[in-house]
């Protein structure tokens, strides 16, 4: 499960209220009908004797064929009396039926045993509103990243387009089983941004992705060690292997704890056994990142994870600089 158990959750109860709603406005409807028309009442009482009667005369025996042809075409003239009543009194067919959003599943999520698409496009859906809560997921695209504040330095500027074209690419061709990647470099030098806008593109294409600094995923799973009343649903552990794309930014940031390196270990190491995508950026260099955590976790990392440089000065700094001499011009 992709998206993780509260997001499959929300969007099942989603559905259930959809179909809820249709048929409770078709009862709305009918009832109105009825009361101006009785007689289209009986009719529904009649072709659903009608249908029962066909299903005793397979029971019965006897001539069956001609028992069932002959219901049919009664319940074809109940059918037309009842089209023709509505048409009397101004209702239509969708005023007194259920009006269901999706006619494959009729707002179940599910045809014949499997997951119907509505159900994943509502996964997708609510996973991106999810994102853009607590990102500005649309502000980070790869259409409004700069590669401007890289010019001034050809060889900042040649390794900076060498990076947008490959996480673009990523973005552009991600898919299940795509490489892990380790955006390494300073502060504020598009890491974020770009980690982003491959998020966008993976929920485009239906994949579930979680996405948060490594402090918060530290804080939840500290929290979740000690609760024991935690619901299967709040498990972050469990979220961060299943999930299709994990994005782990920030790595380093965090409050130190044994605990939280474990666990951080445990989830790229079964990441990367179940061929799932990760991308962490860190300020940290490979060196840094043995001393931090483990050499086993930097082994994991940088053997198994594709890595790209991020080089440059701070663009938030170069845009409050521009600001500030904007002003002053």
């Amino acid at each position: 499960m992709g998206y993780g158990n509260k997001t499959y959750q929300a969007a099942c109860q989603e559905l259930e209220q959809r179909k809820r709603q249709a048929e409770e406005q078709a009862e709305l409807g009918r009832e109105r009908f009825y009361e101006l028309c009785p007689r289209a009442k009986e009719i529904r009482e009649e072709m659903a004797q009608n249908a029962a009667g066909a299903a005793k005369a397979v029971l019965a025996g006897g001539d069956v064929r001609a028992e069932i042809t002959q219901m049919k075409e009664r319940g074809l003239a109940l059918k037309a009396e009842f089209s023709q009543l509505l048409e009397q009194h101004h209702f239509t067919e969708a005023d007194v039926t259920p009006q269901y959003q999706c006619l494959l599943c009729r707002d179940t999520g599910f045809v014949d045993g499997r997951m119907c698409s509505c159900l994943k496009n509502l996964q997708r859906r609510i996973a991106y509103e999810k994102l853009s809560m607590s990102v500005p997921l649309e502000n980070c695209t790869f259409e409004s990243f700069s590669l401007d504040y890289f010019k001034d330095d050809d060889k900042t500027r040649r390794q900076m387009e060498k990076v947008f074209r490959a996480c673009q690419s990523y973005g552009e061709k991600f898919r299940a089983d795509s490489p892990s990647l380790l955006f390494k470099g300073g502060t504020g030098l598009g890491k974020t941004h770009l980690s982003l806008a491959i998020a966008g593109k993976a929920i485009e294409k239906g994949f579930g992705v979680i996405y948060g600094s490594a402090q918060t995923f530290a804080v939840a799973l500290e929290r979740e060690r000690f609760d024991r009343d935690m619901p299967e649903d709040g498990d972050t552990n469990a979220q961060l292997i299943e999930c299709d794309l994990l994005i782990l930014d920030d790595l380093g940031t965090e409050f130190p704890s044994a605990y939280v390196n474990a666990a951080l270990y445990n989830i790229v190491n079964n990441r990367m056994l179940a061929d799932k995508p990760t991308i962490i950026s860190t300020n940290l260099s490979l060196k840094e990142l043995e001393e931090r955590y483990s050499q086993r976790f930097a082994s994991r990392v940088t053997g198994y994870y594709g890595k790209l440089d991020f080089v440059g000065r701070d663009v938030r700094i170069q845009k409050r600089l521009r600001k500030t001499q904007k002003k002053q011009a």
